[in-house]
């Protein structure tokens, strides 16, 4: 059974940081592009960054050069290193997996930024 676990979320103040962790198990995400989601409250899910198998990344226009994707294959794991948070970041934030047609959601975890 595949299992995306999200970890990391906490309310900081703004300008602070965060680090969410992502494992997986029931997977290898070694073949997968990984990524980051958020919603907002009160909004729709939308796309934070993404990370291929290569390493290739992607990020929102609203996160480049405060956050920064990452991943470790050997731990399973995805991570996502957010600096400088703004109250606009907060978000429940899901992990994602996705290859060809196969694509699995965490449960999310909460960020909750105050100003």
């Amino acid at each position: 059974q595949v299992q995306l676990v999200e970890s990391g979320g906490d309310l900081v103040q703004a300008g602070g940081s965060l680090r969410l962790s992502c494992a997986a198990s029931g997977m290898s995400i070694s073949i997968y592009t990984m990524g980051w989601y958020r919603q907002p409250p009160g909004k729709q899910r939308e796309l934070v960054a993404t990370i291929t198998n290569g390493g290739l990344t992607i990020y929102a226009d609203s996160v480049k050069g405060r956050f920064t994707i990452s991943r470790d294959n050997a731990k399973n794991t995805v991570y996502l290193q957010m600096n400088s948070l703004k109250p606009e970041d907060t978000a429940v934030y899901y992990c994602n997996a996705r290859f060809i047609t196969r694509a699995y959601w965490g449960q999310g975890t909460q960020v909750t930024v105050s100003s």
